[in-house]
């Protein structure tokens, strides 16, 4: 089951902003998933994408590296819990 970590922007070259790319905690481990938009047919299209694997992979690892100096999966783990027992 895929479950939402937490949510990212990046800045580019200090001029392109894009918002809402979400740290996926996936069947394979953690990976960044590109802001998107739920189409008429209940597909699912980017809204923004890197053109090539280099590009890709240095905004994963931008974001990832982020994420874990904010707590990483711990601290998401932590937070879920914290809002269960308040559900409770």
């Amino acid at each position: 089951m895929n479950k939402v970590c937490a949510i990212a922007s990046i800045v580019l070259d200090d001029s392109f902003v894009i918002h809402d790319l979400r740290v996926v905690n996936g069947d394979k481990g953690l990976f960044v998933a590109m802001p998107s938009r739920k189409l008429p047919n209940g597909d699912f299209r980017d809204i923004c994408h890197p053109i090539n694997t280099d590009a890709r992979n240095e905004i994963q690892r931008a974001v990832l590296a982020q994420f874990d100096t904010e707590g990483g999966i711990s601290a998401f783990a932590d937070a879920a819990d914290g809002l269960a027992l308040e559900e409770n």
